[in-house]
């Protein structure tokens, strides 16, 4: 058999790269069309999920212009476009659209999607990013797992219960790009409110947040914990923070928990009037491992800070860490350019009301519990740490 020369290949790769660049610009151009108004034609019909890729498959990228760029990102077309990672020498790197799932509206989430979102465009002008506000972790797995988002901010606790669970009867594949920052849970009662223990709600009416959030489904393990049944000894609604501050103020509900950094603003409100009383939750923690233990779940103790509020400061509660996660089959390349930019670029990343939250420490990005490391993330931190 004859071997093709360096001529040959070099037209070959040439002509994959024009094919790959046509194939682009055509989605990306569909993509427009569909946004041009009524004379639009419709998005073609959803097609079944297919396998994923396994995450060691091939990916055409230019590993050289990659690691020269220093910062990176990842691009998926909107409405069923394909990933690409650029492998041309002469463009700046990927382009497209990437989706970014993030959670409440002014909530934590948002901010550090808003913020990486920036940092993404900032070093790849060819990227149009696009964050997604949600209900929070459920709904987010959910959106990966039906490839409407691309990356996704989700609770440690979550990611290992769509490793199938009754939450997740089917499991959803999930790799992790870094653990980004701590969630500090607060379960508040009004200041004037006769409960000093989440055992003592027996009887009262609880938010445990809105339904697709991670603090819903904590919050209902918290009350197990605490020796009650929700819905049976709690009546229990679930609603959006800023819906179950206004019933709080109304006093319809005596108690809501949330999941967020810290200061949160729904609860600063509240903070201001008619006051809070934030209950310890730490004590409930050894009856909350799950079955790979407090480590590999991502909870453990924290307290509350001084100044976070007027009087919650030393409360100690429970941190649950928030990961970046994304698909087994997003390109390994993608993904250790996300990682380098989180790391390198961490100090940016961080939003302004911050008070005690820990956030993006370098130490700490590859400490994902039992969710595993995309290869691509992993190569990013062998490449910067040894």
């Amino acid at each position: 058999m004859t071997r093709p020369g360096p001529r040959q290949n070099q037209q070959n790769q040439h002509g994959q790269q024009q094919s790959q660049h046509s194939r682009w610009s055509q989605e990306s151009k569909q993509g427009q069309h569909g946004r041009q108004g009524q004379h639009s034609q419709p998005p073609p019909p959803s097609r079944p999920r297919p396998l994923p890729v396994p995450a060691h498959a091939p990916v055409p990228v230019d590993r050289r212009a990659l690691l020269h760029a220093a910062l990176g990102t990842a691009a998926v077309a909107v409405l069923g476009g394909a990933l690409t990672a650029d492998a041309s020498r002469t463009r700046p790197g990927p382009s497209g659209v990437l989706r970014v799932a993030t959670g409440e509206p002014t909530a934590f989430y948002e901010a550090f999607g808003r913020l990486l979102t920036a940092e993404i465009e900032r070093a790849y002008p060819r990227l149009s990013c696009r964050v997604r506000t949600t209900a929070g972790s459920l709904t987010n797995i959910g959106l990966l797992r039906d490839r409407r988002a691309d990356l996704a901010l989700v609770l440690t606790d979550t990611a290992l219960a769509a490793q199938g669970t009754d939450l997740f009867p089917r499991p959803v594949p999930l790799r992790a790009i870094g653990r980004v920052y701590e969630t500090y849970l607060q379960f508040v009662v009004r200041a004037d409110s006769p409960v000093r223990e989440v055992s003592e709600l027996g009887g009262h009416t609880v938010s445990l947040g809105a339904t697709g959030s991670g603090a819903a489904v904590l919050g209902e393990r918290i009350l197990h914990a605490a020796g009650l049944s929700p819905g049976t000894d709690v009546p229990v609604l679930h609603l959006p923070p800023a819906d179950a501050a206004d019933a709080m103020r109304a006093g319809s509900i005596e108690a809501l928990i949330v999941a967020g950094g810290v200061p949160l603003p729904v609860l600063t409100g509240l903070d201001d009037g008619p006051g809070l009383r934030f209950l310890p939750l730490a004590g409930l923690l050894p009856r909350l491992g799950g079955r790979d233990g407090l480590a590999g779940s991502g909870l453990e103790e924290v307290s509350l800070p001084q100044g976070a509020y007027r009087s919650a400061g030393g409360v100690a509660t429970i941190g649950v860490s928030n990961l970046l996660v994304c698909r087994p089959d997003l390109p390994r390349a993608v993904a250790e350019a996300v990682t380098r930019l989180l790391a390198r670029r961490a100090s940016a990343l961080v939003p302004d009301n911050a008070v005690g939250t820990q956030f993006l420490d370098v130490g700490s990005l590859i400490g994902t519990g039992g969710i595993a490391l995309h290869p691509g993330a992993a190569e990013a931190y062998r490449a910067l740490h040894g």
